[in-house]
């Protein structure tokens, strides 16, 4: 049984709470910092208003309901990367709640969809040397990410394997994508996966996750679930949870029970690592957040910001399939991108004039993979057509052709020479299966004749 969080950091011009640039991504270590984000006593946060209004758009592009009355709240923790002890975020008011996403074979649900701010970065470096060659082990805090806006999406424990879960992320970063919203760069670290993975244990007795189990029984609800922290890969995450599922498994078969832990992913070893006990919604001390009062939207103000959510991939993709009579496949193909989709749908626009078929734009775009950046939808018109202009044959190739035919054909050459001349047409259609695609026909009716005389 596993369900996922995902962090994705919105991409507005400023910090959540202060004025501060977002823009942190290789900048100078706390050189885009303030009081508010440094957490400094005596300052005030101001919600940024363009990332709240993203987050609803969020909540809405996966389904789920936005109430009128949301708030902010306190989550109380202590760790170095926060630096005022607390870090703002939703409780028991989100933003967006009960949505869900549907994959191919099932529906994801989405518990909550909510907004807080990040938190400071930390390098952490070991076996470092300092200036008595003396070797020491310490971490670094960056406050440049402190304060930037994170989106957390929840969802219900309805994954039951990894594949499922590089399903959901996929469809995931496409959306937000095109709400343009995030970059969803994983690399950078603008979304960061967090599974929590649990076994249910049969009536058997055996974990349902061990290979070795029979068709699946009865199951009850686990008593714990282990969380695998920040993993910035769908690879990493499906790795994550296959060797969770088989750690879990060989210790539910011994009649134990997991801990409930937090776990990080080691990449180098392909294994999780325990961090620390995981903590409860209790362990955290939630209370309303008293320097940003409740948020009220009218629905007036809810059915705004849902006009501007553009077409989505799923509704886009079966519109191609539908309008522009191509395959599943190449529509698939075609969405994975918004700006991918729209040069396709402008160069289909740009070549009807030149009798171009929607199908012949798809191919190109799929199979030569044309820079769209440096094409524009007119020009890669002309490029289809030069592809598509017939090429002059050899006439020694062509002759040889016609040989052919004729030899095969001996009641159609014998009905020509009786004065029917529609079999002529066959002839020549005869002759063009036998010629590379696009070759002209110029001159294959008057060869014809020729050889018939």
């Amino acid at each position: 049984m596993i369900g996922l969080e995902t962090h994705i950091e919105l991409k507005t011009k400023s910090k959540m709470f202060c004025a501060c640039s977002a823009d942190y991504s290789g900048r100078e270590p706390n050189t885009h910092v303030c009081p508010v984000c440094l957490g400094l006593p005596g300052t005030l946060p101001i919600p940024n208003k363009t990332a709240i209004e993203w987050c609803i758009k969020i909540a809405l592009s996966l389904n789920c309901n936005v109430s009128n009355i949301s708030k902010f709240d306190r989550k109380n923790y202590f760790y170095p990367d926060l630096p005022k002890g607390y870090q703002i975020s939703q409780y028991d008011e989100p933003f967006g709640l009960a949505g869900w996403i549907q994959l191919k074979d099932k529906r994801i649900r989405i518990r909550r969809v909510h907004m807080e701010e990040d938190t400071a970065k930390l390098t952490h470096q070991f076996g470092t040397q300092n200036s008595k060659l003396k070797t020491q082990n310490f971490s670094l805090i960056d406050f440049n990410r402190s304060g930037v806006p994170l989106v957390e999406i929840v969802t219900e424990p309805d994954f039951e394997n990894a594949g499922e879960v590089t399903e959901y992320l996929q469809k995931l970063q496409q959306i937000v994508r095109y709400l343009d919203v995030s970059n969803a760069d994983m690399e950078k670290g603008d979304m960061r996966l967090e599974p929590n993975i649990s076994l249910a244990v049969s009536e058997q007795g055996l974990a349902v996750g061990n290979k070795s189990q029979q068709p699946k029984a009865k199951s009850q609800l686990p008593p714990y679930k282990v969380e695998v922290k920040n993993i910035n890969s769908f690879r990493f995450v499906a790795k994550a949870i296959e060797e969770e599922i088989v750690r879990q498994s060989e210790i539910l078969d011994k009649g134990e029970t997991p801990l409930q832990e937090t776990r990080g992913w080691d990449e180098n070893k392909n294994t999780t690592v325990s961090q620390r006990t995981k903590e409860e919604a209790h362990d955290y001390r939630y209370f309303p957040e008293p320097d940003i009062p409740p948020i009220r939207f009218a629905d007036s103000q809810i059915s705004n910001i849902k006009s501007q959510i553009p077409e989505l991939p799923d509704s886009k993709r079966e519109r191609f399939v539908r309008e522009y009579a191509i395959p599943v496949y190449d529509a698939e193909i075609l969405v994975r991108e918004r700006s991918d989709a729209d040069y396709f749908e402008q160069t289909v626009k740009d070549g009807k004039k030149h009798n171009l078929t929607p199908k012949q734009v798809a191919n190109y775009i799929i199979n030569k993979k044309p820079n769209i950046e440096k094409t524009v939808p007119a020009e890669l018109v002309e490029l289809i057509l030069v592809t598509q202009e017939t090429k002059e044959l050899d006439k020694e190739e062509l002759e040889h052709a016609i040989e052919l035919v004729l030899e095969e054909n001996p009641k159609a050459v014998e009905d020509y020479k009786k004065g029917k001349t529609q079999v002529l047409g066959f002839l020549i259609g005869k002759v063009r299966t036998l010629l590379p695609p696009n070759s002209s026909s110029e001159g294959i009716r008057e060869l014809i004749e020729q050889s018939l005389k």
